[in-house]
């Protein structure tokens, strides 16, 4: 079984986070997985302070400067890392698997479209949705926002999140028959303890191969913690 992370965010691009990227792949070689997807907040989202003002070209560049150090990383040590984006719209997150810088350059109209507007392009250029913990409760989300008919797939299993919010997700996903899917939503490198992410038989060669995989039932959404890891 191969093991793979959906949801990592790293410093100092997501602002929120407290772990490195370094230190994030060498935990996540260390520990086994065959590959790991950084995933950091997007220009609409906890991005850091000290680029919300450049220009779109700038902030571009900048966001995915963590990914392609990520992969000269991965390939020093041993380890694939690929490519995500974590978007966001006043709470309501998701995660996007298959668009790159190149893609972002040539569409510099997708911070100011409609979310929803934005989700269908995005799913109609090829690129996987996934509703990233859609019962998230905190203090800056006012309500929740439900796209059913915009995302392929619901983090059924957010390995940061509590047990109802997660249990939540899982009985939205079933109702709506979309594909269940997995993430740790990991900010703390190897400082956490519970972690989720999707299992394949065989390993992954891209983005767009992880892709397929998904769409297919081909990867299952997994958790792991010090007793093991567990399909789910």
């Amino acid at each position: 079984m191969y093991l793979y992370e959906t949801h990592l965010h790293t410093a100092p691009i997501s602002a929120c986070a407290d772990a490195g990227l370094r230190e994030s792949l060498e935990f996540y070689k260390s520990a086994g997985y065959a590959g790991v997807f950084i995933t950091n907040h997007f220009l609409d989202g906890n991005i850091s302070e000290s680029v919300r003002d450049l220009p779109y070209d700038e902030r571009i560049e900048f966001y995915f400067s963590a990914c392609e150090e990520g992969k000269r990383i991965g390939e020093e040590i041993g380890l694939p890392v690929f490519t995500g984006i974590e978007s966001t719209y006043k709470g309501t997150d998701f995660l996007i698997y298959g668009i790159d810088k190149e893609y972002c350059l040539n569409h510099q109209d997708m911070d100011k479209m409609r979310k929803s507007e934005l989700l269908r392009t995005l799913m109609d250029d090829g690129a996987l949705i996934i509703h990233a913990h859609p019962f998230r409760e905190a203090w800056f989300i006012d309500h929740f926002r439900l796209y059913p008919n915009f995302v392929h797939g619901v983090e059924i299993f957010n390995a940061a999140r509590k047990e109802f919010e997660n249990g939540a997700a899982a009985e939205y996903c079933k109702y709506f028959n979309l594909i269940r899917f997995a993430g740790s939503d990991n900010h703390k490198g190897g400082r956490r303890t519970l972690f989720g992410g999707m299992a394949t038989d065989t390993p992954i060669a891209n983005e767009r191969e992880f892709i397929d995989f998904v769409l297919s039932g081909k990867a299952k959404p997994f958790k792991k913690d010090e007793n093991g890891t567990v399909l789910l």
